[in-house]
């Protein structure tokens, strides 16, 4: 349940980056995640105080104003902000896909023009892929853009889409020629203000309430120079991107299950039953191994895509594992969690009714756990 664990896999920069981290996590952002949970308040406050610390950045190289840290690092950082607020890394790394896009996909004017202004934190990046008939099939997306003067006419609907209606700017997947199915779809960015774009309602959500998604009406024009890489290359952009985000999703439920099990250890330690702490039963530590082989297990899933990730692998199978097993393990961990608590578990005096609740959508987007499964079924019979 510590860094120490992986910390031969960081350098020296990179473990006094996450020990600062640590502590501003914990001092700056848990102390307020049950209040933001309670008030569904976008996370404003606590994405601006991130851009003190790099994580606003910390997906990119240095070259593009990035921290330039290793897919190990990023995958503690993610963990770290989760296990104090995810509402807050719910937002964090849907600006990673918006970043991610644009590192992957864009050409160099671009990223000059956008990616130093996201890593200091100027502004906040969403990732436009999901419709409301175009949920784990990109491939069924009705949004369209088709040439009009010296750029493109943008129209359709996203849903689902975390930052969407505060983001600065959104990187929007479109059809750009229909008959060439996924080689037909391009990416764009869509800046805040543009004519035509129109947030609609914040859905309103079991978990993550701080971390808002929206539902977005284009219908926009928007320059050539706003599109993300040729015609026709969105698709291998978006797989791409959702490799990464995969991997942060993994992490993102290994921060929130270490919050769980921390919890349910401790109160297990400390709760007395019968003259004598819940610790010494049997049950009860039968229990908490479980819940630490599962964690255990979605840490080295999780930085075995990592370490892929980093050595410029393909690792999309290792990030659909990690985010697999990692998204469900979690579930598990923070149920059990609640169970080691008894009914006090199931309060609000405590977090882990509010961990068990963010975590459900970890099994469901980003790729559900179904779709997880067809990936790596699919490479393996390939």
């Amino acid at each position: 349940m510590t860094l120490a664990d992986y910390s031969h896999l960081l350098d020296d920069t990179e473990r006094g980056f996450l020990d600062m981290l640590s502590r501003f996590a914990a001092e700056e952002i848990a102390p307020h995640a049950a209040k933001t949970d309670e008030s569904a308040t976008f996370v404003h406050s606590q994405i601006a105080a991130l851009a003190a610390t790099g994580m606003m950045g910390a997906n990119l190289p240095e070259a593009w104003g990035g921290a330039d840290i290793s897919a190990h690092a990023l995958f503690e950082g993610v963990a770290t902000i989760a296990g104090a607020c995810a509402s807050t890394v719910s937002a964090l790394t849907a600006h990673y896909l918006a970043t991610d896009s644009l590192l992957i996909g864009g050409d160099d004017a671009l990223r000059a023009r956008l990616l130093p202004a996201t890593a200091e934190g100027r502004l906040l990046g969403a990732f436009g892929l999901t419709e409301p008939n175009a949920g784990s099939d990109p491939g069924d997306m009705r949004t369209r853009a088709q040439r009009e003067g010296d750029g493109w006419r943008i129209r359709g609907r996203k849903c689902f889409i975390s930052n969407g209606g505060v983001a600065d700017f959104i990187v929007v997947y479109a059809v750009t020629d229909p008959a060439a199915a996924h080689r037909g779809i391009s990416a764009f960015v869509l800046e805040k203000g543009t004519a035509g774009l129109v947030p609609g309602r914040v859905e309103q959500t079991m978990g993550l309430r701080g971390g808002h998604v929206w539902e977005l009406d284009i219908d926009c024009h928007v320059p050539d120079a706003n599109r993300v890489g040729a015609e026709g290359t969105g698709f291998r952009t978006a797989m791409k991107v959702l490799d990464n985000g995969r991997v942060e999703v993994a992490a993102m439920c290994v921060g929130i299950a270490r919050a769980a099990l921390t919890a349910a250890r401790d109160w297990a330690k400390t709760r007395i039953i019968g003259g004598e702490p819940l610790a010494n039963r049997q049950g009860i530590r039968w229990m908490l191994a479980d819940m630490e082989t599962d964690l255990a297990a979605a840490e080295l899933l999780g930085h075995e895509a990592a370490r892929q990730r980093h050595a410029g692998q393909r690792f999309t199978a290792a990030a659909s594992r990690a985010k697999l097993f990692a998204s469900e393990a979690a579930g598990r961990i923070a149920d059990q969690a609640i169970q080691i608590h008894g009914g006090y578990g199931y309060t609000r005096d405590f977090p882990l009714e509010r961990h068990a609740r963010d975590l459900r959508i970890m099994r469901i987007y980003e790729g559900s756990s179904e779709i997880q499964r067809n990936i790596i079924s699919g490479l393996m019979l390939a």
